[in-house]
């Protein structure tokens, strides 16, 4: 059948994007758990922060030379996606190489071009291998990373590198065919690094050259295909969520902290009762145990999260040996949410489990060790904010539980009698003039 490969790829085509939709919704779904909130104001900043934290990268810029290799694995995976959409029509119409001939000598420019970056993702993943393997720097090495997250790491370069690969053998038999004067297989000229590659298989027959060649165009798309549905299982899906991430970041000071409507609202009325409405009701909730608690876009930061560690590598409370880490902060939150859609798509709604975030997920220990200095919140890439969940958590524990160290509850009972955190009578605060 002349149509056979055209139809196995469409059929490819047709259940990779169906599952990898199917998945994207799942998550959707996970993320609009949380609160509803409007962050919508100021769209000229927000399209700013979109441009130079997610696009042009611009907190990685303060490691020059970590973020230009980490550009080259970001330009490859964006440029050379122009290249997989020749490949994805050539396999819908039969075709090969649709865009040499509209592009005439530009078309040699770019492949050139691709071929140029797909050399450079090898080298700087081999360099990002080493980091993590051999060299081991310790946010690489964390026990927040043991098990499945530090092999999502390594099966992500790995993966970079065969996909790269495999497209630069591809073009080399396509060379090699080229030079064969094989009917199947124009000239497009020779490209730098193929070119050279194709000398390799020189002596080779046209039907072998035509196998190895067929051979790495199928495993390349279909590796691209199976990376795409992989991505929202890795931390890798921050490919995505960085870009929504960044245009619906807080433009507030970084250490400016939400106050709770709710309490300002209790101590009115405790003050002033007559301001009380006849209906007042308390609050439902005061900080947050679980996800259902927290803000939309505080799960959408979890789902962004790279889990690159330099919010922990910056945390004071993590430099002296304390629990806290606030990457497995946004590690727990998400994890408690594939939980809870795992839940949901078992039972048509979700059905309790006996399981909060807080307590099940992260400890009252992390959770006071937390300094509340903003150091994660300036260090993240793409504009996660750990301190939010911390504090939503623990003003949970405080006012729900009321759980917290006997040091704290003197503060808060001096703060509550003498207006002040030290024990001293407001009467007698400036008796010391008179010494």
């Amino acid at each position: 059948m002349p149509y056979l490969q055209q139809l196995l790829f469409l059929a490819l085509s047709a259940v990779s994007v169906w599952l990898f939709a199917k998945k994207i919704g799942e998550i959707r779904r996970n993320i609009l758990l949380g609160k509803d909130e409007a962050l919508t104001d100021q769209p000229a900043r927000r399209w700013k922060n979109l441009l130079l934290l997610a696009l042009g990268q611009k907190k990685m810029f303060r490691n020059p030379l970590v973020a230009l290799m980490h550009l080259v694995i970001y330009a490859g995976f964006i440029i050379i996606n122009i290249e997989v959409l020749e490949i994805a029509l050539d396999g819908l119409l039969g075709s090969h190489r649709l865009f040499a001939a509209p592009l005439g000598s530009l078309y040699n420019w770019l492949i050139n071009g691709f071929e140029f970056l797909a050399v450079g993702v090898i080298a700087v993943c081999l360099i990002f291998l080493c980091r993590r393997n051999i060299i081991k720097l310790k946010r690489f090495i964390s026990r927040d990373l043991d098990g499945w997250p530090r092999s999502d790491a390594n099966y992500i370069l790995v993966t970079e590198i065969i996909l790269m690969s495999l497209f630069l053998t591809m073009n080399a038999a396509d060379r090699a065919l080229q030079l064969q004067g094989n009917e199947h297989y124009h000239q497009t000229g020779a490209f730098f690094f193929s070119g050279r590659l194709a000398n390799i298989f020189s002596g080779m027959n046209g039907s072998t050259l035509v196998a190895i060649e067929r051979g790495c165009w199928w495993l390349h798309i279909t590796g691209i295909f199976a990376f795409l549905n992989y991505l929202p299982y890795s931390k890798h899906l921050h490919i995505m969520l960085a870009f929504p991430n960044a245009y619906y970041t807080r433009l507030e000071p970084k250490g400016k902290m939400k106050n709770m409507p709710e309490v300002q609202q209790e101590v009115l009325y405790a003050m002033q009762p007559e301001t009380a409405p006849a209906d007042a009701t308390p609050p439902a909730h005061f900080g947050a145990r679980d996800i259902f608690e927290l803000s939309w876009k505080n799960l959408l930061d979890a789902y962004s999260c790279t889990e690159c560690g330099r919010c922990t590598a910056a945390c004071p409370a993590n430099i002296t040996g304390k629990l806290l880490s606030p990457r497995k902060i946004m590690m727990a939150t998400r994890d408690r949410m594939e939980d809870v859609g795992r839940n949901i798509k078992l039972n048509k709604a979700f059905v309790a489990d006996n399981k909060t975030l807080l307590h099940d997920y992260i400890s009252v220990e992390e959770l006071r060790a937390c300094t509340t200095c903003n150091a994660c919140v300036e260090e993240c890439p793409v504009s996660i904010s750990p301190l939010e969940i911390i504090l939503e958590l623990r003003r949970s524990l405080i006012m729900e539980e009321s759980n917290a160290p006997q040091e704290w509850n003197s503060t808060f009972s001096n703060i509550e009698n003498n207006f002040a955190p030290w024990k001293f009578s407001p009467d007698e605060r400036d008796k010391w003039v008179e010494v």
